[in-house]
């Protein structure tokens, strides 16, 4: 088997920083009671300032206050560890969060689906990439391995037993994820690598030190299998964003929206379902949040489309007070089941499929304004169909030929203007319901080739009355 370990870095430092639309600026994360702010992390543009983790919020503001400041908060980090956890559960079914601040799956079963690894590690780079989290990624025979590696390498690629034993024989006795007290021990004895560790005796070992160092270079090498517990997706998809200041535009709420919506397509794609309602919170201070309801007909996941409708929903409402933070909560996740499409699809390249389209419209137009047709058995043109659910047919009339497009109102045919080509067919009905008709219906064309349905009520002279046209 062949596993991959993802190492996010600066977890928590790129949590807060793909959450603000300016990530340039200067940021320190902060940490430690209120009588002494400590710099947890800083980004690079707070380091060019002379910034660094551990120093004293004080020390900080004397080198300069052109930096802003968030939180530290450890729950943060697990809840992104579990977010890119429901990410990579797309590439594979066997995918931990043993490790703090990383990821391990196997995907020596997935390579015949996503490709050779070449290809499949550019994927990886290139979503996590989008979603704005920096990454190292290692690939080695087992998880424990590759999760050491990740600590000093970037890309490596470690195929075979052999070459990882090479690999591990070369790291430092202080990165091979020992416990500090026992990594001291050994350098104290003068060992400074893996190989002259495992040149030792084992026996030896096993008096000095307690069995879990044994185990955990077993595990290391691969001659003992490591116990993961696989990560399982959630149901449902909560996701908040605190917002830097008070926002009353909605403007200013778009790239959160942006956000959001892209976090929970890719939550979707990973436990491979869709999503047909969610909620938009606007959190506000003191008052209850504004809940904006976004329903789709049929499930989707694409997050284009998911950003579009939300946008349309979200600039339909009033923003009445400021908003302080964003939520987006979905909990109606069902099976997503892909639009069938041809192989050679001659659709034009900026046009929609019509499942966007109809969506993109009622977002914008509201839920009544896009309907589908549905056809009912009545020999009355203006009686033969009716507005329903875009997703509703019916059974229309059989071996009959009826017009497209009716019009509102019938209009007189001026003499000479057209000629007949079929008919009469004689329509009485709509005793039973007060609207009683007897009409000879007759197909004519004009003069430049458009055909049109056209009657004269029974018994009647003067003009034919246009009721509607053919396609």
């Amino acid at each position: 088997m062949r596993w991959v370990c993802i190492l996010f870095p600066q977890l928590a430092l790129d949590a807060v920083l793909r959450q603000r639309s300016d990530p340039d600026q200067p940021l320190a994360l902060l940490t430690g009671p209120a009588q002494r702010r400590v710099l947890q992390a800083v980004n690079a543009s707070a380091r060019a300032l002379g910034l660094r983790p551990g120093q004293s919020m004080t020390a900080a503001q004397a080198l300069s206050k052109a930096f802003v400041t968030a939180e530290y908060d450890a729950a943060e980090i697990e809840h992104w560890q579990q977010f890119l956890a429901a990410w990579a559960y797309r590439f594979s079914s066997q995918v931990s969060v043993h490790y703090p601040r990383a990821l391990v799956f196997e995907i020596e079963s997935s390579l015949g689906l996503f490709g050779p690894w070449s290809q499949f590690e550019a994927r990886l780079r290139s979503e996590l990439g989008e979603l704005g989290f920096r990454h190292r990624i290692v690939a080695a025979p087992n998880p424990v391995a590759a999760r050491v590696l990740a600590n000093l390498h970037d890309g490596l690629v470690v195929a075979d037993d052999a070459a990882l034993q090479w690999h591990l024989a070369q790291l430092p006795i202080d990165r091979i994820a020992l416990e500090p007290t026992v990594a001291t021990a050994l350098s104290r004895m003068g060992l400074r690598t893996l190989d002259q560790l495992q040149a030792l005796p084992r026996n030896s070992l096993a008096r000095r030190f307690e069995a879990r160092v044994l185990l955990h270079l077993d595990t290391l090498c691969g001659i003992r299998p490591l116990a993961l517990a696989f990560y399982l997706p959630p149901d449902r998809f909560d996701v908040r964003i605190e917002l830097n200041f008070d926002v009353q535009s909605h403007q200013a709420l778009l790239f959160p929206l942006r956000r959001l919506t892209g976090d929970l397509a890719a939550f979707l794609c990973g436990r491979d379902s869709g999503v047909q309602r969610f909620d938009l919170h606007l959190e506000h201070s003191g008052l209850p949040d504004s809940v904006i309801k976004v329903g789709l007909l049929s499930a989707e996941r694409d997050p284009a489309m998911l950003f579009e409708l939300a946008r349309g929903r979200l600039e339909q409402v009033q923003v009445q007070a400021p908003v302080r933070g964003f939520r987006l909560r979905a909990e109606d996740l069902p099976a997503f089941v892909p639009q069938h499409q041809e192989l050679f699809d001659d659709r034009p390249q900026q046009s929609l499929p019509w499942e966007q389209l109809r969506e993109r419209l009622r977002a914008r137009l509201g839920d009544d304004a896009v309907h589908g047709l549905r056809f009912q058995a009545d020999h009355r043109p203006e009686c033969a169909w009716q507005a329903g659910a875009d997703n509703q047919r019916g059974n229309g009339l059989c071996g009959v030929q009826r017009p497209g497009w009716l019009l509102t109102e019938p209009l007189a045919v001026q003499e000479g203007s057209a000629r007949i080509v079929m008919g009469p067919e004689r329509i009485e009905s709509g005793w039973w319901d007060g609207g009683d008709v007897r009409r000879d219906y007759y197909l004519i064309e004009t003069r430049s080739g458009q055909q049109a349905w056209a009657y004269r009520a029974v018994g009647e002279g003067g003009p034919l009355w246009l009721q509607g046209w053919f396609a």
